[in-house]
């Protein structure tokens, strides 16, 4: 028989006063147990919010910009039979639930929020979904989100399977949660200070770092007419991202330049196929091939530290991101697997990208799981710069605007077009010599681009 039920915000951790920023059901909609109904944010991630039972949605109790603490009402809904006996396993106490031996069946606990990194780079690496079974550390296969047994490491986790499951929805690597509870095992608690963490930008909980000093708070109106303009929400997260990137990535930048002379006449020559085909052939589409067969040559930079520092991850896939710059800041979408795809669809694709990034229509999937990252600024000019590298990745190639120039060749000096490359990189993964040899050879393949046929 169909009962009455109240949706309430669930427990997520310390958290006050959160904004809802989308609600994702109306009142008739037919929905089922774990379906996300409404979406939060806080600074640094928006959490979907799911309802507990099976049912019809009665009424919609909040709006768009309503902020919600725990306990607070969401919605009525009409349940579907079954329903009471989902919410008495629910309403299960924790410390029950949290005893049950490894190998008990232990009923589902009730749902929580699942967290998606806002940030508009590949996600914080503390948010891998992970769980471990016995003497293996289960970690996702790059790229497809698939857990793999690496047997190369015994890290044992203790948790019981309640935590295990909570952690999973959650999205939260135990592997990187440290335990408070008796002899070592990880508790309810501990899961939730560690999300606290990651949603603040602050560090995890034991984790070590660099403590920086803020910046003292000055009056400027006591020095002139000022006014106060907000940031936006793209400009705020980029910013903590890139912060974080900057203080935790140790930095250095190799400058070079490239011939494009043959590439922009190849590029021209292809002008009225690409017309045909609807589609506006830039020569960034060629430079993420170039980059693709550079990252084949060479695979360290095609990678990504572990947590902990210790092994570096070599990625099979190529997935590039590309920043973009839109009115409400700077984002990163991912065109993804860009050595399976020929010119002409990826100049489809990145002008897609592109114009959803603009219209902030993107998903926080489009943004995540990139391996490099091309920044470039040949739309606007300058020279060189110095790119900050898009954690977890270990390397960001800066574009300038390409410039006519005169190049001594054959005895003789001939106007040829130069395009200026900044390469920053991470020093614990990438030296000085390893940084030229990639940029020299990208310049070779960028002058003569029939090289990534090779």
């Amino acid at each position: 028989m169909a009962e009455n039920k109240t949706i309430t915000l669930p427990d997520v951790g310390d958290f006050q006063d959160i904004e809802i920023i989308e609600i994702l059901v109306a009142a008739g909609d037919e929905v089922e147990a774990e379906q996300s109904i409404i979406v939060l944010e806080s600074d640094k991630a928006t959490m979907e919010i799911p309802t507990p039972y099976d049912g019809t949605i009665e009424s919609i109790l909040v709006s768009v910009g309503d902020r919600l603490n725990e306990g607070d009402k969401i919605a009525t809904l009409s349940a579907s039979d079954g329903a009471t006996e989902a919410q008495a396993a629910e309403s299960a106490p924790a410390s029950v639930k949290d005893s049950a031996p490894a190998t008990a069946a232990v009923p589902d606990s009730a749902p929580v929020p699942e967290v998606r990194d806002a940030a508009p780079s590949t996600p914080d690496p503390s948010f891998a979904k992970a769980e471990a079974s016995p003497g293996k550390t289960m970690r996702p296969h790059p790229g497809t989100g698939v857990d793999q047994a690496d047997s190369s490491r015994n890290t044992m986790i203790h948790a019981s399977p309640s935590i295990r499951r909570y952690a999973r929805e959650l999205g939260v690597n135990l592997e990187q949660v440290i335990a408070s509870g008796a002899k070592g095992r990880i508790v309810k608690a501990d899961v939730k200070a560690f999300v606290k963490s990651a949603m603040t930008g602050s560090a995890a909980p034991g984790a070590t770092g660099i403590s920086v000093g803020s910046i003292p708070e000055v009056d400027h109106s006591k020095f002139g007419e000022i006014e106060t303009v907000a940031l936006s929400r793209i400009q705020k997260i980029s910013g903590a991202h890139l912060h974080r990137s900057w203080v935790n990535v140790p930095h250095v930048t190799q400058f070079d330049d490239a011939d494009i002379t043959e590439l922009e006449a190849f590029r021209k020559s292809l002008a009225k196929e690409a017309e045909k085909k609807s589609v506006r052939l830039t020569p960034l589409v060629f430079l993420m091939k170039a980059v693709v067969s550079a990252l084949q040559e060479f695979p360290t930079f095609n990678a990504s530290l572990d947590a902990r520092g210790e092994n570096l991850i070599l990625k099979k896939y190529f997935h590039i991101g590309i920043a973009v710059d839109t009115p409400s800041g700077l984002v990163v979408p991912v065109v993804r697997d860009v050595d399976q795809k020929g010119l002409f669809e990826l100049a489809a694709e990145l002008g897609e990208v592109s114009l959803r990034a603009r219209d902030g229509k993107l998903s926080p999937t489009d943004m995540q799981g990139g391996c490099f990252t091309i920044s470039s600024l040949g739309g606007i000019g300058g020279t060189y710069f110095t790119p900050i590298v898009n954690a977890p990745e270990v390397a960001i190639l800066g574009v300038s605007r390409s410039k006519m120039q005169p190049v001594y060749l054959d005895g003789e000096f001939e106007p040829r077009l130069i395009l200026p490359l900044g390469l920053s990189y991470d020093h614990r993964v990438i030296d000085g010599a390893q940084a030229a040899r990639f940029t020299t050879f990208l310049s070779q393949v960028i002058s003569d681009i029939r090289r990534i046929l090779l």
